[in-house]
């Protein structure tokens, strides 16, 4: 897909690690312009140099995600200057705990980030792309919106609602253009789950990352280059022909692990 993207403006939230930094370079290596939306802004520039190593175009913001002033406020501005030919909503966050260890904050916690983040930034682009009569948006969901998982009752909420969400968007503006999709991953080796496992497994990290890796019937965790290759493959025309769909990237976890 070399050049693929040339001339297109791409706008990734929280790509300042993980999935969303690998997915910003490997479009701005396709030519696109990419907007590096993060809440870490020495993330977001991290990533933006890596960019620019290569020659690649970039520009990075700082937004709370779950702000919907906030949101409004930077693509009103990026519009002003770009259209933005695609939106990747990567941005979310994580909770352990079943409906009895899930409190009403650690609820409205994942709800702001991972669902009103995600209709924050949809709702912010959807009429100019509805103007162009053009526009891919690409949404991370998580094998959690399709299959029960133990102990995520906050985040399989949240990542349900991301899944409906894109089936509803590829519904309603088909007809001006727009390409909707989301994808689910399995687990994916990023800063993310080290983080996780310092947080809520200190003292036994190695054991649990194993755990994780083996609960997939590949026997290992996704790597960020695969998930962001097949966002990658949405984004581009090769791709034009889907919308509305649910892509599992998973190790098998879905269909297999049974």
């Amino acid at each position: 897909m070399a050049n693929n993207f040339e001339g297109k403006t791409a706008l990734i939230t929280g790509a300042g690690s993980g999935i969303g930094q690998s997915t910003a370079i490997k479009l701005a290596k396709e030519g696109a312009h990419v907007l590096i939306v993060d809440l870490d802004l020495e993330a977001a520039n991290y990533t933006k140099n890596m960019i620019e190593i290569f020659g690649g175009k970039a520009s990075t913001f700082q937004c709370d995600i779950s702000n919907n002033t906030q949101v409004k406020e930077i693509v009103d501005g990026i519009l002003l200057e770009n259209t933005i030919d695609i939106l990747i909503n990567n941005a979310g966050i994580a909770h352990v705990g079943n409906l009895g260890n899930t409190s009403e904050d650690d609820l409205d916690r994942l709800y702001n980030v991972n669902v009103k983040g995600t209709y924050n930034f949809m709702s912010a682009t959807i009429d100019s792309m509805k103007k162009n009569k053009s526009g891919v948006i690409i949404n991370l969901a998580s094998v959690a919106s399709s299959v029960g998982i133990a102990d995520r009752f906050a985040y399989s909420m949240s990542k349900g609602a991301v899944l409906t969400m894109t089936y509803s968007v590829a519904k309603d503006y088909i007809n001006d253009g727009i390409r909707c999709n989301c994808i689910a991953p399995g687990r994916v080796h990023t800063p993310f789950v080290d983080n996780f496992l310092e947080k809520n497994y200190p003292d036994d990290k190695e054991e649990m990352f194993e755990k994780l890796s083996e609960s997939q019937p590949i026997g290992r965790m996704g790597k960020v280059e695969e998930i962001s290759g097949l966002i990658l493959y949405l984004c581009s025309d090769e791709a034009a022909f889907i919308t509305g769909s649910n892509f599992p990237i998973d190790g098998g976890f879905v269909t297999l692990n049974n």
